[in-house]
């Protein structure tokens, strides 16, 4: 991961073999259908930041240079200029940033991003976006803070670096190692952002790996020695249930998916404890390792990217781990529901049933409605250990992807106060989440089995994700405050974004983070 390093100087009064820096939109470029008609003739005109106009200077007129080359400032458009000097040239990377009105922290973090995305072979850059102000976003005026700034312009440009090439036979150019941030002054405040800004990157990095990873190699036993083996050290502590033990403790959820596959499912439980937490966190993850569907079988296109479908259990084992590197004073366990969704002799049918940990029977009426049915079993799990709040995180349904696309996760909840501070944490870290309706008694009842307590699915006319919220909610605790996050469109991605390649994302990692450290003591 490259590193950061915080300079007070500005820009041009660094040296680097790349200097980037940032140019607004003009008003116009907000998308004002008639202003646009009327500069059709006469190409927008960018605004260079202080710091892009003194780079720039030496080329004369730095707008009507940038206007000849075609940028108008738009967020997420690039342009390189070089810029003669007395010491030689320099080269320039100008990112739009958008509207100065709506540049908020997620805009500069993007722009971080896209720089890093677009710096090519270049070892190392100077850039002054984390210096930029910002106007507030959704969560308030904390969200122009100096520091929030930093850690978002930090986050960009480490997670803009991100590249998988672990199975590349020729792995894909990418030098930068050292990014300076300047125009911030050091100092506690900036180290702890950055601290910050790297734990949720290096986790977010870690769940891109594991989702990135073909499927053979992550099978659920292969999964849990994984997860194991990356938390030695950290001081969390782990406890795997096996086939045996799930068995013995009525993991009836696990068993019946993980039935048709040759390698045996499991659970596996992380737990940071720190001294003097007050407050116990529960995170729950579906791990279905590879989803075939089952004998409710999958199209081929269906398959392709279900090597992601362990995401929200990868999820939730990064946040603990992170929670433990920046020794938040919060008990955060992580449940971690594996298992692999196959089709043989001994697979699960269509209409059996299964009987959850707890207790709760189930008729499989469909067979690649599986998540729900292991993390019906990680719910309850969670539930024995006594937290506070239960929040599962899971790439539960296609439906949440016609709702909400691959931008904005789901999210229900039994509680207004935990579903806003997730939403707010969400929009902190630029993986936002949009609450659906969750108390509709008559979705509910629709869930009721013929032979059995529930069925997992109801008709295809009912709303796939709020079904399967409301399965979730059966076996959750009365009174226990809790939220599902539905990922399946956010996981992954099949372009890349400014700061996201093809392929895991690593969502929501951040926002969990984020909203951990506002449970944290004042």
């Amino acid at each position: 991961m490259i590193e950061l390093e915080t300079d007070a100087g500005a820009p041009a009064d660094l040296a680097a073999p790349l200097h980037v820096v940032g140019a607004y939109a003009p008003p116009a470029a907000a998308g004002d259908a008639a202003a646009d008609a009327a500069t059709d003739a006469a190409p927008r005109r960018p605004v260079p930041t202080a710091a892009a106009a003194a780079l720039l200077a030496p080329l004369g007129d730095p707008v009507e240079e940038l206007v000849a080359l075609g940028f108008d400032g738009a967020a997420g458009t690039t342009v390189r200029v070089r810029v003669p000097g007395e010491g030689g040239p320099r080269t320039v990377l100008v990112v739009g940033l958008g509207p100065a009105a709506r540049c908020t922290r997620d805009v500069l973090r993007r722009a971080a991003g896209t720089a890093v995305r677009a710096a090519g072979d270049v070892m190392s850059l100077a850039t002054d976006l984390a210096a930029l102000p910002a106007v507030p976003d959704a969560t308030g005026p904390d969200s122009v803070a100096p520091a929030a700034v930093l850690r978002a312009v930090a986050e960009g440009a480490l997670l803009g670096a991100y590249r998988f090439d672990a199975y590349r036979s020729r792995p894909r150019q990418h030098r930068l190692a050292r990014v300076v941030l300047a125009g911030v002054a050091g100092g506690d405040d900036a180290a702890t952002a950055l601290a910050a800004a790297r734990a949720g990157a290096e986790a977010t990095a870690w769940v891109r790996d594991l989702v990135n990873t073909p499927p053979a190699e992550k099978r659920p036993v292969a999964l849990a020695d994984r997860v194991v083996a990356a938390c030695e050290g950290t001081g969390v502590a782990v406890r795997v249930l096996d086939e045996v033990a799930l068995a013995e403790g009525g993991y009836g959820g696990i068993l019946g998916v993980g039935r048709g596959s040759s390698v045996p499912p499991r659970l596996v439980e992380l737990r940071w404890a720190p001294d003097g937490a007050t407050r116990h966190v529960a995170l729950v993850g579906k791990g279905i390792t590879f989803d075939t569907g089952g004998y409710s079988l999958k199209p081929t296109a269906g398959q392709e990217t279900m090597k992601m479908d362990m995401a929200g259990a990868a999820t939730v084992a990064a946040v603990v781990r992170a929670a433990a590197a920046l020794r938040l004073p919060v008990a955060v366990t992580a449940v971690l529901a594996l298992a692999e969704n196959m089709v043989s002799g001994d697979a699960q049918r269509v209409s059996d049933v299964l009987r959850l940990r707890g207790g709760t029977t189930v008729e499989v009426m469909n067979t690649d409605a599986e998540g729900r049915l292991v993390l019906g079993d990680g719910i309850a799990h969670a539930a024995e250990l006594g937290p506070d709040v239960i929040v599962d995180v899971a790439t539960l349904t296609g439906a949440i992807v016609v709702s909400l696309g691959d931008l904005i996760g789901g999210l229900f909840s039994t509680d207004d106060d935990l579903a806003a501070a997730l939403t707010a944490a969400g929009t902190a870290a630029g993986e936002p989440l949009w609450r659906l309706p969750l108390g509709v008694d008559e979705y509910g009842g629709r869930l009721e089995g013929a032979v059995a307590d529930v069925r997992n699915v109801t008709t295809a006319k009912d709303p796939g994700s709020l079904i399967a919220a409301l399965f979730l909610h059966r076996v959750v605790p009365s009174g226990t405050p809790w939220a599902h996050l539905d990922i399946a469109g956010t996981a992954w991605r099949a372009e890349p974004g400014p700061y996201h390649a093809k392929g895991g994302t690593g969502t929501p990692v951040r926002t969990l983070l984020a909203w951990l450290e506002g449970l944290a003591p004042a």
